[in-house]
């Protein structure tokens, strides 16, 4: 019994040492939103697509490139 008593009271005054998220959980988190953005940003204004309500009409097909 006392073994366990000497345990937890170790474990209660154990230091907490800070883990990879706590460390860069939020550089993570932001780079990837980043490089999300980014890479749909990329796509979005490489489709030649006319934005609007409605595409009906709006859009013609372009020529094959062989």
């Amino acid at each position: 019994a006392r073994g366990i008593q000497h345990t937890a009271v170790r474990q209660a005054h154990h230091k907490h040492e800070p883990t990879f998220h706590d460390k860069y959980g939020t550089m993570v988190l932001l780079g990837g939103a980043a490089m999300f953005s980014s890479v749909w940003g990329y796509v979005f204004t490489k489709l030649n697509v006319e934005w609007g309500f409605s595409p009906i009409g709006r859009t013609t097909p372009r020529e094959w490139r062989e």
